[in-house]
């Protein structure tokens, strides 16, 4: 962690932190009193997470403990045992779960923060924080938020804001895309606003390093079209200076790809609730804070802004996809229907889209998809409900379910957490190294299923084909199953873990063969007529419909598209199923994992990887491939594409013995060396691709095995280094537990097949 002096004033007392596990459900809590400490002390888990494992890189001036002490004496629970130096991989990976188990929550799964995107925390500021302290229409918007929260919030942005992850701490950073990207107009203005929302005032070094940083990068004109839209409902930026949004598309035929049914589930869901917003042009009312920011956000007069001209200005230091010529085109016309649009029209549309995210709401029990769509959607349900509407106080009740407390402060989450996914992956890690079996991890991986069980999806969404939902029950979601979305490889990664479990003696199966077998069919049904399988749905619009992506900042985001990394995860999932239960819709298994492989290797590029969309990058794509690739007998020694793909991740291992890529490989699609040079979540990516091929020489394997055991520390642990995830090409995203779960399966693995 970068230690950020500015950061130091919003410090609150770390002891008094709280996670609130139910189901899933993962909550932050901050006790007020001495007595509700002493009632609910803290676990090994919140420790871990808040940072206080780590006294020396932890910022203790204004805790309410007194000296060093008193903190060693707090942290005492803390320490875990250190083990004797590991002497084979074996040791190592067994060393590594018992303190990766430790992190296990009571309700089975394993939690951890889900950040990284710098403009999602942004959003709950100009949504519920900003709605508590200023004035809509005369009405007091009364959403309870501690101070304490405010306070953790402010300290989450200003740490990333001037230093991220791993970025120099003479940084001229300001905010970025992401905690490891360079400066934008939109990670800029939108953490500006949201900490002048929550009290620093425009004279605090960090916010005048921030306006400097924003000016020179053109000002809040030139923020991306999700930034306009946001200080526009703010009331710092006028409605006029952004292009269309209109609601209409929305009672388009389904057959039409113009229909927001046929796109990409997530750009769906938040142009669902921004057309609703754009349709009403719904503005905050001026107030002394808007009037500040309306000088503070740009370098000429508010009033004088030909705001007209602005719909195209988008700096760029944001711009990752240039607009098409039918993008402007479609725009033109756009602006011309606004002006001339039909009342009658309007009307329904808006009427269709409200009820769009009534269902929404009613099938993620307010969750919504995600943190994006439930910031714009509260608005919707405050201005078209009123805050003492069930609507609005069902979402307030959730505020607090995608915000996530980090070493750095609290954090908005790209969903409600990644707790189905993680947990699937450790279960898998565990149990095929054979460590599931020992009879100090057997409690853990019982809890482990009955997180499984408990987070299954049992009905379908309401109303799923009205609201272009994919079918869901026997599905698994990729956090919670309150958020309720069917994903193709967490669907499959769960029933993979699953079967894997209840194959161990010891354990007593909780989930039945007809609750798997609605997975199966789940499955099936979302394969795509070239094999592969996308992410949510299958794909329902041609891809030249990216022609008309609006959001400048990110790239493939129009449509589905077939991923090598989901489509493997069905053949791994389908796979385990098949040999489990080997009568139950054979033929259609079969089939669908022949076409799947093909899929796979079809997606192969030249020089023998596979590009990633979900993790960094090639090496993680190509772990997915070869892995998939092993389940249908194709190696090494009897596949030129799984030669060619050993040869590719060879050729990039550093001499160290690891792999180190940064995440420049998503954003240019051109492999990338790390600038730290190996990671130890990438060197078991490559580790584990290598295994599942049978590379034949040991030598290269044992030298990258050698790189995760010296980076082990003697409690067990590996320490974060650089970020692992990544979605829509451009904006990376954290998934912290990968370092301990693909390690432990990369020792565990390397030692089942070398040693």
């Amino acid at each position: 962690m970068n230690k950020n002096k500015f950061a130091e004033e919003y410090q609150t007392d770390l002891l008094k932190w709280r996670l609130r596990v139910d189901e899933g459900r993962q909550v932050w809590t901050y006790l007020e009193t001495d007595q509700d400490d002493f009632q609910n002390p803290q676990t090994f888990v919140d420790k871990y997470w808040i940072g206080l494992s780590y006294v020396n890189n932890v910022i203790y001036s204004t805790l309410s403990l007194q000296n060093s002490s008193d903190i060693e004496s707090s942290l005492s629970s803390l320490n875990s045992e250190n083990f004797e130096t590991p002497k084979t991989p074996r040791e190592a990976a067994v060393n590594g779960y018992r303190f990766f188990r430790n992190l296990q929550t009571e309700d089975g799964h394993w939690a951890g923060a889900y950040d990284g995107p710098m403009f999602i925390t942004p959003d709950f500021g100009d949504d519920k924080i900003y709605l508590q302290q200023s004035t809509f229409r005369g009405w007091r918007l009364g959403i309870s938020l501690s101070n304490t929260s405010n306070i953790s919030t402010s300290k989450w942005i200003e740490s990333k804001a001037i230093n991220g992850r791993k970025v120099p701490a003479n940084s001229v950073i300001i905010a970025t895309r992401h905690f490891e990207g360079k400066s934008t107009v939109f990670g800029t203005a939108m953490n500006y606003v949201a900490l002048r929302i929550l009290g620093v005032q425009p004279d605090h070094p960090v916010m005048i390093k921030a306006r400097n940083t924003l000016h020179k990068l053109g000002s809040a004109k030139a923020i991306a079209s999700w930034g306009k839209f946001w200080l526009s409902v703010l009331g710092v930026y006028e409605w006029e200076g952004m292009n269309p949004v209109p609601p209409e598309p929305w009672l388009l035929p389904s057959l039409i790809p113009l229909n927001p049914g046929n796109w990409w589930v997530h750009t769906r869901a938040v142009f669902l609730g921004m057309c609703h917003v754009y349709a009403m042009k719904w503005s905050m009312p001026l107030n002394k804070l808007t009037r500040s920011l309306r000088e503070e956000l740009y370098t000429e007069n508010y009033d004088e802004i030909d705001w007209k001209n602005q719909k195209d200005n988008v700096s760029e230091a944001d711009r990752y996809v240039p607009n098409s010529f039918i993008l402007k085109t479609f725009n033109s016309a756009l602006s011309f229907y606004e002006k001339y649009h039909s009342t009658y029209l309007r009307k329904k549309a808006t009427q269709e889209t409200l009820l769009q995210i009534h269902l929404e709401l009613e099938n993620t029990k307010y969750l919504c998809l995600a943190p994006v769509n439930f910031a714009v959607n509260m608005v919707v349900m405050y201005f078209e409900h009123g805050e003492d509407s069930t609507w609005f106080k069902g979402m307030l009740a959730r505020r607090d379910d995608v915000m996530w407390l980090c070493r750095e402060g609290l954090a908005g989450c790209g969903t409600n957490g990644s707790q189905l996914w993680d947990t699937a992956f450790a279960v898998q890690a565990v149990v095929s190294t054979g460590l599931g079996e020992m009879k100090e991890n057997r409690q853990s991986m019982v809890k482990a299923l009955e997180f499984l069980g408990v987070t299954q999806i049992k009905e379908n969404p309401r109303d799923f084909g009205r609201c272009y939902r994919q079918k869901s029950k026997g599905a698994w979601p990729f956090s919670t199953r309150d958020q309720g979305y069917t994903v193709s490889d967490t669907t499959s990664e769960a029933l993979k873990a699953t079967i894997m479990l209840q194959n161990l003696d010891f354990i007593e199966p909780l989930i039945s063969k007809e609750r798997l077998q609605d997975c199966v069919d789940i499955l099936l049904d979302m394969q795509n007529p070239c094999g592969g399988f996308a992410s949510y749905e299958k794909v329902r619009a041609p891809h030249a419909l990216e022609m008309l992506n609006a959001a400048e900042v990110f790239g493939d985001i129009m449509t589905e598209y077939t991923y090598p990394e989901c489509t493997t995860s069905v053949v791994l999932g389908l796979s385990e199923f098949k040999a489990k239960y080997p009568t139950y819709r054979r033929q259609d298994i079969d089939r669908v994992i022949s076409s799947a492989v093909a899929s796979i290797l079809a997606h192969q590029k030249s020089d023998g990887s596979w590009f990633g969309s979900w993790g960094i990058c090639f090496t993680y794509a190509t772990m997915f491939a070869l892995n998939s690739l092993s389940y249908v007998d194709k190696s090494y020694a009897n596949d030129t594409n799984v030669k060619k793909a050993c040869e590719f991740l060879l050729s990039h291992q550093n001499e160290d013995g690891g792999w180190g890529e940064s995440y420049a490989s998503c954003e240019t699609g051109v492999y990338s060396p790390h600038p730290d040079g190996s990671q130890v979540v990438n060197t078991a990516f490559a580790l584990l691709a290598l295994i599942a091929a049978k590379y034949p020489e040991k030598e290269p394997l044992s030298r990258g095995i050698k790189l995760l055991m010296d980076r082990q520390q003697p409690n067990g642990e590996w320490l974060q280094e650089g970020i692992e995830g990544v979605f829509n090409r451009n904006c990376m995203i954290a998934y912290p537990n990968y370092k301990f779960i693909f390690s432990i399966w990369a020792l565990g693995k390397y030692d089942q097949n070398h040693c």
